[in-house]
């Protein structure tokens, strides 16, 4: 038994590690990490990106001086290069997220404008078609507000806010309200529309073009990210894909998992 890892007064071995790793649920985050450590492995930071990072990573770990930062090293075993790595990890994968898809950031923008579109709409949600139709010429002849019948008949909670619900985004509602939201003029009453056991009378109050700005860029970024992080997923070994937890063990292979 060779000891790799002292945890207060217990020795861990080398053998141990799989099997430890595995009954604190580990393995999935190891595995992805690496994923993400082999894609960073060829981006660099400028000195002066490192020293910042390094100056940062000591702040939080609360290592003021430099007799601190040696010991600190020193107990996790790491050399000057590796800590470097460790303190600029976070950077270096930012970088890799805008050298890979920054430059198409606009065009991936523009091919999800559409979703990323948010609406303010009223809604009126009954289970009849008499009583849709009823409050439907009520409302287009003025006879009552839109809010005060969504208060009085709407079955979801919209009647709680009288009928107003957003701002949301398109890409959150179901397709086809999404699909009808996107065609109709903004103030005008739609007549009552099926949706599933529900009939609807909406009315868009106003939409809130998506921009490209920077908050929407680190989103579209993260968004591209995690779909390249799934595909890196799917080309792991059957038995990393099981650790993974993307499918599932087959029969017997539980008790062998850390063998």
């Amino acid at each position: 038994m060779t000891k790799v890892l002292q945890l207060g007064d217990r020795a861990i071995a080398s053998e141990e590690i799989i099997p430890l790793l595995a009954s604190y649920q580990l393995i999935p985050q190891l595995l992805g990490e690496r994923i993400i450590d082999q894609a960073i492995l060829s981006v660099t930071c400028t000195p002066e990106e490192t020293a910042q990072a390094c100056a940062e990573f000591y702040q939080h770990w609360e290592l003021t001086s430099e007799i601190q930062q040696q010991n600190w090293r020193s107990q996790y075993d790491l050399t000057q290069e590796k800590l470097e790595l460790l303190a600029t990890r976070k950077l270096r994968t930012e970088k890799f997220k805008q050298a890979t898809w920054g430059h198409k950031l606009e065009s991936y923008f523009l091919q999800r404008k559409r979703q990323l579109d948010q609406v303010i709409y009223s809604l009126i949600r009954v289970d009849k078609i008499g009583i849709a139709n009823e409050l439907y010429f009520r409302i287009r002849e003025g006879e009552e507000s839109f809010a005060e019948l969504a208060r009085k008949y709407s079955q979801g909670t919209e009647a709680q806010t009288y009928g107003i619900i957003g701002p949301v985004e398109l890409g959150n509602l179901p397709l086809n309200l999404a699909n009808l939201l996107y065609t109709i003029p903004v103030g005008e009453v739609q007549p009552p529309v099926r949706f599933g056991e529900w009939l609807a009378i909406v009315r868009i109050e106003q939409v809130i073009p998506a921009r490209l700005d920077e908050f929407m860029r680190q989103r579209l970024l993260k968004e591209n990210f995690t779909v390249w992080y799934q595909q890196q997923l799917s080309q792991l070994s059957p038995r990393e894909q099981i650790w993974m937890g993307i499918k599932p063990p087959p029969v017997k292979a539980m008790e062998n998992l850390a063998a």
